[in-house]
């Protein structure tokens, strides 16, 4: 498990340390399919039960993917009836996470 962890994250430091030279048309593409969620902050949640991969997209367009959350942060995050709170108190700052898009301007 940790080799394999260890590989996800070393490709995707490599992917995003490559990105600050990257023009936008060069943008990770995700695969990730993600719902829309009522939400102040966050307009869309995914998940990759098998990466254990959390991709959010904020309401500014910006799209962040968190490394190594386990399945149960992912659902309750759902089932909060403040999905905005949640991500500030239990996902942000305590995972890894790649910057997939930028907010728009």
């Amino acid at each position: 498990m940790k080799a394999r962890t260890a590989s996800i994250l070393f490709a995707l430091s490599v992917f995003a340390t490559n990105m600050e030279a990257a023009s936008p048309d060069d943008a990770i593409i995700s695969h990730i399919p993600r719902d829309r969620v009522q939400s102040s902050a966050l307009a869309k949640v995914g998940y990759s039960k098998r990466l254990h991969l959390l991709e959010i997209e904020f309401v500014n367009g910006a799209i962040y993917r968190y490394l190594d959350v386990p399945p149960d942060v992912y659902r309750d995050l759902l089932a909060a009836k403040s999905k905005a709170r949640f991500y500030d108190q239990n996902i942000r700052a305590k995972y890894r996470s790649v910057h997939v898009r930028p907010r728009r301007k």
